[in-house]
């Protein structure tokens, strides 16, 4: 490790520049024409004429004309379920040996998304990019010379005789150079766990052997093995057992939910590192200590971004975008305006919605943040509550009340003739449900306008039924999606809706 501290610390020295946002169409640009040239012989290639595409100086226009946009079932149905069969160059040249199933925040039973090598490369030189960008966090040297942990899917992948399947951070864990596991834990055996409490069990036995200087997971399961190593070892915080702990880098969902608790588990301030990394690829990271900050688009990195403006012009009330809508591309983009991303992909994702919701808070540095979900939102009456208004506003009520909020999901209903929305908020300490609701309330209204309208008129109620987080736990158990990479949705519609009060009564008995 002392070697590897040497030349990481060595090679963040090196200057780096800022791609101002002109210089970044370029590379996107670039980036398409790339992934164009390099599918023109595949089936999708072929029916939408790529080789014509491959010629043009600047060919976004005409791809945005001629492919249509696609969300996970559209493009299931119509090209990617022959790649699950095993067929040969359909969305990407050769035979896709991996997929990623997805984490579970989709109504949708497990999504099978392609994982192709060029897609794997492209993550890793991601992983590099943001190592290289600690130099903005002024680490010491020495900082480098402690050990990363990656809480993350088993890399024991099923295998059918025709794919490899299974959690991306177990798929790209498990492709990593040989060098670079060497230097990461938890080490291959337990990295294969797939039991997640065995792995948690065989984390904590193991925790005290380790130098932990970097952690890397999902909010929820980080907080989760920091309990248990504390509770196992007997220690106040858990840089009793990993003193030279010092950065989080998290992903999966927001840290404002956990951050208070994650705090009252150390003993000295984290760094907390956001990262956005879908089953897609490696989309952006945070590249600037201030955690009020975006996180940087990746925009020479084998992916093409388009936006498309998350309004009612383009996205019926279940986020499901409309026919013949309009996308744009990064030189249009404006400032604190939600957006739905698209992407194209080196592993034959093309003008794909990928579900999630953006906004730029730098045009110059290209740094966004995820929102929410384009099916995660609540719009039952033009309220248009995002997953980025509930997150700040659960965050301010428990503040308000000194209650340490981790886990919530929320219904819309009809009620009384008119609406209401149904809160369901895991806390381990007393609170009143009333007040509770009350502080929701009052801060939903001050961040979101519109919000505030639909209180005095359609949107009636607010319910709020306050549950032990062991129940947010226990419901993903019951679904099999206990893991590195689970989390809880936090709007509940439909299937999902049904199964979680289904739960929920047999929770009761």
């Amino acid at each position: 490790m002392p070697i590897l501290g040497s030349i990481i610390k060595g090679a963040i020295g090196i200057r780096s520049s800022i791609p101002s946002r002109k210089n970044a169409y370029k590379q996107q640009v670039r980036q398409l024409k790339k992934l164009i040239a390099k599918a023109q012989f595949t089936d999708f290639g072929n029916h939408f004429n790529f080789s014509e595409l491959a010629l043009q100086d600047d060919p976004i226009k005409t791809f945005q004309k001629n492919v249509p946009l696609y969300d996970y079932q559209g493009i299931f149905d119509a090209w990617w379920h022959r790649a699950l069969k095993g067929e040969r160059d359909i969305c990407w040249p050769g035979k896709i040996n991996y997929f990623a199933l997805s984490s579970g925040t989709s109504e949708s039973a497990s999504k099978h998304i392609p994982v192709t090598k060029a897609m794997i490369k492209s993550i890793q030189r991601g992983t590099l990019r943001q190592v290289l960008s600690t130099k903005h966090f002024n680490f010491p040297k020495e900082q480098f010379e402690t050990e990363i942990l990656f809480v993350g899917g088993s890399t024991n992948l099923n295998f059918n005789g025709t794919y490899f399947s299974g959690d991306l951070s177990g798929i790209t864990t498990g492709t990593q150079p040989r060098w670079f596991q060497n230097f990461t834990l938890p080490g291959p055996e337990i990295r294969s766990q797939s039991n997640w409490e065995n792995k948690l069990q065989d984390l904590v036995l193991n925790a005290k052997k380790w130098d932990v200087g970097f952690i890397c997971g999902v909010p929820a399961w980080i907080q989760i093995l920091f309990e248990k190593i504390i509770k196992h070892y007997n220690v106040k915080t858990i840089h009793d057992v990993w003193p030279n702990l010092a950065i989080f880098v998290h992903g999966g969902v927001s840290i404002q939910p956990y951050k208070e608790s994650i705090n009252a588990l150390c003993g000295k301030d984290l760094i907390y590192m956001d990262t956005y990394m879908a089953s897609e690829g490696f989309i952006a990271y945070q590249e600037r200590p201030n955690e009020l900050q975006g996180m940087k688009l990746l925009t020479d990195n084998l992916i093409f971004f388009e936006f498309i403006p998350f309004n009612e012009e383009n996205f019926d009330s279940e986020g499901n975008v409309k026919p013949h809508v309009e996308t744009i591309d990064l030189k249009s983009v404006e400032l604190n305006k939600d957006y739905a991303l698209v992407i194209s992909n080196s592993a034959g994702a093309w003008r794909y919605l990928i579900g999630d919701t953006i906004r730029f808070t730098d045009l110059d540095r290209n740094e966004v943040i995820v929102t929410g979900r384009t099916k995660h939102f609540l719009s039952l009456c033009g309220e248009h509550l995002s997953v980025d208004n509930m997150n700040k506003a659960i965050n301010l009520a428990s503040k308000d009340l000194g209650v340490i909020i981790n886990e919530y999901c929320v219904e819309g209903k009809p009620y009384q003739g008119l609406f209401a929305h149904h809160w369901y908020i895991g806390t381990d300490r007393p609170v009143d449900e009333l007040l509770l609701k009350e502080k929701l309330d009052e801060h939903l209204k001050t961040l979101n306008d519109d919000y505030a309208v639909e209180r005095k008129h359609a949107l009636k109620e607010i319910i709020v039924t306050v549950l032990p987080n062991q129940t947010f736990i226990d419901f993903l158990a019951s679904k099999n999606k206990l893991g590195g990479q689970s989390k809880f949705p936090r709007v509940l519609k439909g299937k999902q809706l049904n199964e979680w009060l289904a739960f929920l009564a047999n929770h009761k008995k």
